[in-house]
């Protein structure tokens, strides 16, 4: 099976030389996510429940767009410049996710593109 390329037009256009997300083999592989505005680009809100809220509503866009829902979500990676700020992570990341939760892994990083305070990237099974 070839890989089908997903864009979602209601989520961030790519701004580097890769794919929202790629469909192969009943996978899709979804890029890190940013807590950016579609329209305008622009990083959403200065604070972490703000930002991880953009950065799931843009994550729901692509899965759409990929005709998946957050249960067929199998494993995310949570990227975030300050750990102390996990449990707002975490509140805002457990609505979204509800009951079979997918597996994760959280982990600080020095920088993040454009500044942001946490992105998310994910495996899917269809």
């Amino acid at each position: 099976m070839a890989k089908k390329i997903i864009l979602a037009e209601s989520a961030p256009k790519p701004v580097g030389c890769y794919s929202q997300a790629v469909e192969i083999d009943g996978f899709v592989f979804v890029s890190g996510v940013l807590p950016l505005d579609p329209v305008t680009g622009t990083v959403a809100g200065g604070d972490i429940k703000t930002q991880t809220e953009k950065v799931i509503e843009n994550l729901d866009a692509i899965l759409k767009a990929a005709k998946c829902e957050p249960e067929d979500v199998v494993k995310t990676t949570v990227f975030m410049t300050n750990l102390a700020d996990f449990a707002d992570m975490q509140e805002v990341y457990s609505q979204y996710f509800k009951e079979k939760f997918p597996a994760r892994s959280t982990v600080q990083v020095v920088a993040l593109p454009r500044g942001v305070m946490v992105e998310i990237e994910a495996v899917v099974r269809k």
